[in-house]
């Protein structure tokens, strides 16, 4: 690294008392924790290991120095599983983050598809909102993932968590709050996809390194090549 791309001394004091603010953050959290489950102490959790890691770059950078911190990885974000070794019902539970990155696109895509509708009543489609419900009321979120530019989006992280349960829930039960009373302990998977592995593998690896690891990737599994699992063999 050049000296000018190198972050100052006052940088890297910054990033240090930020590590010391979230560790009385996270240990606040911890004493006073509701469950075993707190998200508070979750979230704090994740600031601090971002505020350890952010340190640890800047410590290296500017003084070729490393911390005996080790940052969590993916595989070390779920809780060890405890639920049933023969789950006899199970819950697929998926989250996908989109930004509205051209919200004419997604306006016009709307007012299509209320055209189309002779039964629609009122108009809807004029706001970003409204044309989002007529979206996903009309299409599957499977084809709007993989329709997503037409739609005027942008996608953002996604993830997807097989959850085991010792019995199929009664219908109606959890509609309410269908994502209150998810147990880290019981999910059986978890598949992630985010930019944020993209650019750990491009400041890592070697033009080489990469050829090798596509090499690889296309002998082993080519649908899923976007895919990183955290735990599949539990």
């Amino acid at each position: 690294m050049s000296d000018a791309a190198q972050p100052t001394a006052a940088e890297v004091r910054a990033a240090a008392e930020a590590v010391k603010t979230a560790l009385d953050r996270h240990l606040a959290a911890v004493e006073r924790r509701s469950g075993e489950d707190d998200p508070a102490v979750y979230e704090a959790f994740n600031e601090l290991a971002a505020a350890a890691e952010a340190y640890d770059e800047l410590l290296y950078d500017r003084y070729d120095e490393v911390t005996p911190f080790e940052i969590p990885g993916a595989e070390d974000a779920l809780p060890p599983y405890t639920g049933p070794e023969e789950p006899n019902a199970l819950s697929v539970l998926i989250r996908r983050d989109y930004a509205v990155a051209e919200p004419q696109r997604l306006l016009a895509q709307a007012q299509r598809i209320e055209a189309a509708d002779e039964d629609a009543g009122t108009d809807v489609s004029g706001t970003v909102h409204g044309a989002l419900g007529l979206l996903f009321g009309e299409f599957e979120p499977d084809e709007i993932a993989s329709r997503h530019k037409e739609f005027g989006l942008e996608e953002g992280d996604s993830t997807l968590w097989v959850t085991a349960a010792d019995e199929p829930a009664d219908p109606g039960e959890w509609l309410e709050a269908p994502f209150e009373q998810v147990d880290p302990q019981r999910v059986v998977c978890r598949f992630d996809v985010s930019a944020v592995f993209d650019d750990d593998a491009d400041a890592g690896d070697t033009d080489d390194d990469l050829d090798d690891e596509l090499e690889d990737e296309l002998a082993t599994d080519e649908d899923d090549e976007d895919l990183e699992p955290l735990d599949t063999d539990r």
